[in-house]
């Protein structure tokens, strides 16, 4: 019988709320022959059967989706002779720290609850840092046909590096996302739409009020500040020097690169949302945006969401009028989510059969479809009929093309400087410290590296 759960663990709840951690003995001799290329995929689907379940933990806000985990996912994998455990957590970092502990705990290959986590950037560097995943297994499934993984063909990036770390594949790419920003067409003429930051600044200037960001340490606010940077980065580079690590740029340059962009969103605060007041209300998240946004309190709503507009129009929560647009020229940030399967899994041929059909063309296909999540396969490696099932799918885009979506990417801040990034924006901006940047980068980097 399925289990879906939907949970706020610590990092101390180690049986998550109730997920047997049945445990595979010979989890350490399959992990090896697995990576070593020794057993064929028949092999993995018959232990895969006798192991019989699979704990999946994905964060639980998007109903779509969970609806599309029960309807598709489960049945699938029931075809497999495996029971998903459908394991939905409030923030991604909670199924982190629990393989942490768990790790730390001495519970090692074969010996954990968690056999795949739904996630990306600073998460997914964590576990690989701390050496808690599984290993270079992505390469070795059936579906990894679908997926780029030539260095030498600039589409791979997104496959190679997760937020600048690369990924060498301990991750598998599940979904692909884009930083979109919607517009009320009603509110907002085409000529008014700003299409970079000295353009928002105007426009603020003359509507002030109607514009507002989700708030960090929340991801989405994290990117919209990262734009800022980029944007604003005093050698015109954009993103370029924001693929470093922390280690290879340094505190100092990382200080000088970010300060134009801290101090435009200073100086923007009075004209934000609450602005008037002195206290902006940044959102806590991307409902909460998507809030102010239908109620008309904003004209404008940026966040991840490729389709985020369709959607949006499709289940009721963006104003009829919305469309997407090209903001800002140039630097709308793009990357991959991914499946990553712990070290410790305690069903490690369940987790590899799991992440195999999640990354199939069918199942890529209808979460598309039902969801509105883009495809983290590649649409080139797919055959005629895959590729049309593929794009039959999509919800489409209101107000902009793919192809301008695609001319105006740029790649994700590397993991290890969003913490710094973050720390310093929640002390120069939210706390109004009257330290210079410098100073606070300098204080955030020794702390987070303590």
């Amino acid at each position: 019988m399925q289990r879906t759960l939907m949970i706020s663990m610590t990092t101390g709840l180690l049986l998550a709320g109730g997920v047997a951690m049945a445990a595979d003995p010979d989890g350490e001799a399959f992990q090896k022959s697995f990576l070593a290329g020794d057993l064929s995929w028949t092999d993995v689907q018959e232990r895969a059967k006798q192991q019989g379940e699979v704990n999946m933990y994905f964060w639980g806000g998007n109903d779509n989706l969970n609806v599309w985990m029960d309807s598709v996912v489960a049945p699938a994998m029931a075809a497999e002779g495996i029971t998903l455990n459908a394991v939905r957590i409030t923030s991604t970092k909670d199924a982190v720290d629990l393989v942490l502990a768990e790790k730390n705990a001495g519970k090692n290959a074969g010996a954990g609850s968690v056999d795949a986590i739904w996630l990306n950037g600073e998460n997914f560097s964590t576990l690989k840092s701390q050496d808690a995943l599984f290993g270079n297994f992505a390469q070795k499934l059936p579906n990894a046909k679908f997926v780029e993984w030539d260095e030498n063909d600039p589409r791979s990036l997104l496959n190679l590096r997760d937020f600048g770390v690369l990924t060498e594949g301990k991750e598998m790419p599940w979904s692909g996302e884009q930083y979109v920003c919607a517009v009320n067409s009603d509110r907002v003429p085409e000529s008014d739409r700003p299409k970079d930051f000295a353009g928002l600044r105007t426009y603020l200037e003359a509507n002030p009020g109607k514009f507002i960001y989700t708030k960090p340490p929340h991801y989405e606010g994290n990117t919209f500040v990262q734009s800022a940077i980029y944007a604003l980065n005093p050698d015109g580079t954009g993103a370029i020097p924001f693929q470093k690590s922390m280690e290879e740029l340094g505190a100092e340059e990382l200080a000088r690169l970010i300060t134009p962009g801290l101090e435009y969103l200073k100086d923007l605060q009075p004209l934000l949302l609450g602005g008037e007041s002195g206290r902006p209300r940044y959102p806590e998240d991307s409902a909460a945006l998507n809030g102010l946004f239908l109620n008309g309190e904003v004209n404008f709503n940026c966040k991840f969401g490729l389709y985020a507009v369709a959607v949006g129009l499709a289940n009721g929560t963006y104003p009829e009028a919305a469309e997407e647009m090209i903001f800002p020229e140039g630097g709308m940030i793009k990357n991959k989510n991914y499946l990553a399967v712990p070290g410790n899994t305690p069903n490690p041929a369940a987790a590899m059969v799991l992440v195999n059909y999640m990354t199939s063309p069918e199942a890529q296909i209808s979460k598309l479809k039902f969801v509105g999540m883009s495809a983290g396969i590649d649409g080139w490696k797919l055959n005629d009929e895959q590729g049309a099932a593929l794009d039959a799918a999509s919800p489409g885009h209101i107000g902009v093309t793919q192809e301008e979506l695609d001319a105006n990417t740029t790649p994700d801040t590397n993991a290890t400087l969003v913490d710094v990034i973050e720390a310093t924006w929640l002390e120069y901006i939210e706390r109004d410290s009257q330290d210079s940047i410098a100073d606070i980068v300098a204080r955030s980097a020794a702390n987070l590296t303590k």
